[in-house]
This record gives structure tokens, C-alpha cells and sequence, in this order.
């Protein structure tokens, strides 16, 4: 990797036309300059001057180099004017990924509290499946990844999982198919047409083995990832979905549904995953105790 501190030093030298005033620019020794420039043309195996005399004078492949230190540096003074221009009531920028598994109406109550915090906060929201999510917190593209279980084993991540809470499932239909299914929970559910959360979610495995120790066998219609695109299925009578009993209320409003039962025996956990191990973003800290408050086996 070039070191930037010794490229700063062949761009000064190649803007002053000499060592000598380069190293009067910088405050520094002619001597310190000359080995700071070595170092730098060792590094890239090419030679950037040529002597000609007393003077230096620059080769292909430093003229080259010039012209990307030119526009290195260039963007170096934009980036450094720009924040000294910032305005000081600017906003918290706050960038979370919410895996597709996870509720919209629960990514909403969770994230809403960052929006309350004394100083404005900018909410930067991303969607997408566990691993690509936990790839940009990775690189710090995003702050925080809200998801439905920790991080996978079998993805190499380095991070720390928060657990915000969780609560038991309740089982939705149109009122139509509500009727026909009866009121005999769970057995109402054997032979019922179910839409099932997909194989990538931590629940659908829960939600299975549930129903294999009931002795129910659903007839399942379909399977998805996305929770919302399951709930559209289900509020046109497609058939019976799932959702957290946290937000049954909301769902029932929302999709124009009704709850036909709920258990606590199968439960949706819902996790903060960042890479620090001590929360200190503000946002993310809000989020993590307000969840708490409510988001429990409700």
C-alpha cells in the first residue's frame, strides 16, 4: 500500500519544481525530503525523477504519479473545506440493515425511538437477506443489522449480537377462511391452507416442529422470505399466515384479518447486531432499551 505521507512529499517537490523549496514549504530537511522520496520510488519499483544537473526532472512514470496525486490531494482539500462548512445543527446519520425476514411493522416500532432522541437523526434504512447485511456491517456500511437470530454459524462475521427481546406467534386469516376453519385451535389448522415464513428464516424450522408435535398437518401453499409479501398472500385469502404477537393488533387492523389463535410455544426472537460489544451510537442504544420495554413475550 503507498504511503500517503511520502506521496504528499513527491507531489510537493514536483508542484515546487526542486527539494530545496519543497523542503522550505514543509518545514523540513533536504536530506529527510530525499530519503522520504527513495523510500517512496522503492516502493513502486519505478523511478519518478531523473537528475539533470542540480535539477529534477520527472520521468513517464512519474508524470503518471502526478497526475493521481493531483487529483488525490485535490479531493483531500474538497473533503477538508467541506467539513469545516458543515452546519452544526446537521443530522445524526443512523444506516440499518433490517434482514427481509423481519416484520415491517416490528422494524418500525423498533427503529422509531432513534427518531425521539433529543439531537435530529437521519435514518439511512437498507433491506436484504442476513448475509449481505452482515457483509456491509463488516465494512461499516451500515451501523446496525436488525435480524431474527444471531449471526449464523456459518457465516464469518466479526460481531456482537444484542438480543432485544421476543414473543410467542399468532396465526391470521381472512374472515372468510376464518369462518370455514372454525374456532377448534389448533386442530382448525390440520388440512388448512398455510403460508409459511421461508427456510431462511430461524422460526419456520420452530413453526414445523410445532406442528408435527401437535399432530397437524397444514396444507402448505407457500413459502417466503419476505414477511410482507407472506401477509399480501394471506389478506387475499391465499391462506393462513404467522406473525409475532407483539403486532397482532396492528396486523389484524393493517391487513384486515383476524387472529384465529396464538401460542407461546413457538416464539420469534429479535436481535441488534453490531460490531462493538458495548453500545455507544445513540440511536442504537434507544432502540435497544425501548425494545426491551415491550418486545417480550407479549
Amino acid at each position: 500500500m503507498i504511503n500517503y505521507k511520502h506521496l504528499h512529499y513527491f507531489w510537493v517537490v514536483a508542484k515546487e519544481g526542486g527539494i530545496a523549496r519543497a523542503s522550505e514549504r514543509l518545514h523540513l530537511t533536504p536530506q529527510t525530503i530525499s530519503g522520504q522520496l527513495s523510500l517512496l520510488e522503492d516502493s513502486l519499483g519505478e523511478v519518478l525523477f531523473n537528475r539533470v544537473g542540480r535539477n529534477l526532472e520527472l520521468t513517464e512514470t512519474g508524470r503518471l504519479a502526478l497526475s493521481y496525486a493531483d487529483e488525490i490531494f485535490s479531493l483531500g482539500g474538497e473533503l477538508e473545506e467541506m467539513l469545516h462548512n458543515l452546519p452544526e445543527d446537521r443530522p445524526l446519520v443512523f444506516k440499518v440493515g433490517v434482514t427481509d425476514v423481519v416484520p415491517k411493522s416490528i422494524a418500525y416500532r423498533l427503529l422509531a425511538p432513534s427518531l425521539k432522541l433529543p439531537e435530529a437523526v437521519r435514518i439511512v434504512c437498507k433491506e436484504g437477506d442476513i448475509e449481505s447485511l452482515l457483509t456491509e456491517l463488516a465494512v461499516h456500511k451500515v451501523d446496525l443489522v436488525i435480524a431474527d437470530g444471531p449471526i449464523p454459524a456459518n457465516i464469518n462475521v466479526r460481531g456482537f449480537n444484542h438480543p432485544l427481546g421476543e414473543c410467542g406467534i399468532s396465526f391470521f386469516a381472512v374472515p372468510a377462511l376464518a369462518k370455514k376453519l372454525g374456532k377448534d385451535f389448533p386442530k382448525n389448522l390440520n388440512a388448512a391452507p398455510m403460508l409459511l415464513p421461508g427456510e431462511m428464516t430461524v422460526v419456520q424450522s420452530r413453526l414445523l416442529k410445532w406442528f408435527d408435535g401437535q399432530r397437524i398437518h397444514p396444507r402448505i401453499v407457500g413459502e417466503f422470505d419476505d414477511s410482507a409479501l407472506m401477509k399480501a398472500f394471506g389478506q387475499a385469502g391465499a391462506g393462513v399466515f404467522i406473525a409475532p404477537t407483539a403486532i397482532a393488533k396492528e396486523v389484524e387492523k393493517q391487513y384486515g384479518v383476524i387472529c384465529i389463535g396464538q401460542t407461546d410455544q413457538v416464539i420469534e426472537q429479535f436481535y441488534a447486531i453490531s460490531v462493538e460489544r458495548k453500545i455507544t451510537h445513540p440511536a442504537v442504544a434507544v432502540i435497544t432499551e425501548t425494545a426491551r420495554e415491550w418486545l417480550f413475550r407479549k
